[in-house]
């Protein structure tokens, strides 16, 4: 039988970046808060001198489970799903920190054209551009509603970027906090070749410090080392913000804050109109505990605040038959696809150092910013060169026609394992009606609750767009003069085997229309007023760049809503 504990004012299911940043601007204002983890608390002594590959990029230390809770998928509803048993397409983060942890720190704001896809795509083009079956809606915010957000946790992350960005990725109230990261001599060819082609190249922005900083809530933070071991590892020299070297110390210097780690919640309680508060188990002793709340907020991974809505019955689930419900609706990805890679026979590079976010970018087909009338797809791609430190057992490129074993393949590994580039197209995915999250009716996790079913796959849109995307990766390579290029301009079906992105979006999504969105602009349910669903479950769409800044600006945005919600109840729109 499950302990009832005391009620509390706001309590908080995950302590990744959305947790993090709502406890510390919570608690700052005297609130009491409580967040619960299911994972175990971390600190960056857990990284002092452990860069090691094969344990934390091979062996995936820091990720959840799978043999415990997992997801199933499958390519269409006619198929039937198969949980995913080891890591491929996407990494699941657990424990304190969540995926912040072990992100790049690529922190890149959403584009205007997003935020009002659907009216700006019509305004454009008409309604004919939108295919039968794709469901883009306009976000129910617009960017510059959003980027005082934006801003405040680039400033509080300490985002490091190029001042002079192009114009075409959206006005900024004020300059990025710190400089960019260092130009290597393989940026200065990107940027050289994009420009040559009238293109418009700035440094990818940097949760990577790229100078010693102090942030407005008195955090201090090393710059970054350039060591390569950023993505599935944690920054022994807390130089990559994450949610434990920023936000959380805030929230827990507070005295208005209680953490508790292993609090795995199952269960939201609810009468159908509220939220009432959530069960938990321990996972080390297999205790229950019942947490009343007085707010209840939704900001762990996309797959587990879907799952959480969807086995609770709290909202309405997507029917992809009919089109009706929304729980589950809108589920989309990231296409990547379209990289060129150059293999140089008089050039080396030092690619075993670098940083997550070391690198650069031209939004020149991102979104909207190029003509669209005579193609067969919307949105686009960021295109980017990156150098994120090449670590030995990963890392084996090596040009079309070598054998793929044997003396002759170790000797062209060894001749290219630091004489190769890749200039990268990274995709927008555009979500259609029989593409969504649903609960599966075979598989359960270790608690006997249904897995999350993903149904999705690639469709026309993503193979014509990466189709359009290698051109133009090639044509950059090309200017950057390697000896050979190598290519992908074809996009087969979506597999989920291989790693890809994880980059996952949807399922929870927002909108100004409570028959078409799950949240309002504040990412509180309409279903149910006193619960926020925070997090990327809320995109409607998921665009050509990395999500977390976007994330953040909308976990501020929500923490600013339940605030007020505190103060007055009701619906905050």
């Amino acid at each position: 039988m499950a302990t009832k504990l005391p009620r509390v004012p706001v309590l908080i299911v995950g302590m990744g970046w959305i947790g993090g940043i709502i406890a510390a601007e919570l608690s700052k204002q005297g609130i009491k808060v409580v967040g619960l983890e299911r994972g175990k608390p971390r600190s960056t002594e857990d990284y002092y001198m452990v860069h090691d590959e094969l344990r934390y990029a091979q062996r995936y230390e820091l990720m959840q489970d799978l043999s415990k809770e997992t997801i199933t998928f499958r390519n269409t509803s006619k198929m039937t799903a198969l949980p995913m048993r080891q890591y491929g397409a996407f990494l699941l983060g657990e424990g304190l920190g969540g995926a912040g942890i072990h992100w790049n720190g690529q922190t890149y704001r959403f584009l205007p054209y997003d935020f009002e896809i659907r009216s700006k795509t019509i305004e454009r083009y008409g309604k004919k551009k939108i295919p039968d079956g794709m469901t883009i809606q306009d976000w129910g915010i617009t960017y510059d509603e959003l980027e005082p957000y934006f801003y405040k946790f680039e400033e509080v992350a300490g985002i490091s970027g190029d001042q002079e960005q192009a114009a075409m990725v959206g006005k900024r109230s004020k300059p990025f906090p710190t400089k960019p990261m260092t130009k290597t001599p393989m940026i200065k060819m990107f940027e050289e070749a994009t420009k040559k082609l009238g293109y418009h190249p700035y440094m990818m922005p940097s949760a990577n410090l790229s100078e010693q900083y102090t942030n407005p809530d008195g955090i201090t933070r090393a710059p970054c080392q350039y060591c390569g071991y950023c993505e599935r590892f944690g920054c022994e020299y807390g130089a990559k913000a994450d949610p434990v070297v920023t936000v959380l110390p805030v929230a827990q210097k507070s005295g208005h804050f209680e953490l508790r780690e292993y609090a795995n919640v199952t269960d939201i309680l609810h009468d159908g109109k509220k939220a009432t508060g959530v069960k938990y188990v321990n996972p080390l002793t297999g205790q229950e505990y019942e947490q009343p709340a007085d707010v209840v907020i939704l900001a762990s991974y996309v797959f587990n605040n879907v799952r959480l809505l969807l086995t609770s019955k709290l909202g309405k689930p997507y029917d992809p038959n009919s089109g009706t419900g929304v729980v589950g609706k809108n589920y989309a990805y990231q296409t990547n696809g379209g990289s060129a890679t150059g293999f140089y026979d008089d050039k080396q590079f030092n690619l075993f150092a670098g940083a997550g976010a070391l690198g650069m970018e031209i939004p020149d087909f991102n979104g909207d910013n190029f003509d669209h009338s005579d193609l067969n797809f919307i949105h686009g791609a960021g295109i980017r060169i990156s150098q994120t430190g090449l670590r030995p057992i990963a890392n084996n490129s090596v040009p079309k026609g070598t054998p793929t074993w044997g003396k002759d393949f170790k000797a062209t590994s060894l001749k290219y394992a630091n004489n190769y580039l890749t200039v990268a197209a990274q995709g927008s995915s555009m979500p259609w009606r029989h593409h969504y999250l649903d609960l599966d009716p075979t598989y359960k996790d270790a608690y006997g609750k249904p897995l999350v079913r993903i149904t999705f796959d690639f469709e026309e849109q993503d193979r014509q767009m990466i189709a359009f995307m290698a051109d133009k990766t090639e044509a950059i390579m090309k200017e950057m003069k390697p000896s050979s290029i190598g290519s992908s301009k074809e996009l087969g079906p979506f597999n989920i085997v291989p790693y890809q992105s994880t980059h996952n979006t949807g399922g929870a999504i927002m909108g100004s229309d409570p028959s078409t969105s799950v949240v309002n602009n504040y990412l509180q349910m309409w279903d149910a007023e006193n619960v926020f669903v925070v997090g990327a479950s809320a995109f409607p769409h998921n665009s050509g760049y990395n999500p977390t800044g976007t994330v953040g600006a909308l976990a501020y945005r929500a923490a600013e809503g339940i605030a007020k919600y505190l103060k007055s109840g009701g619906s905050l729109v």
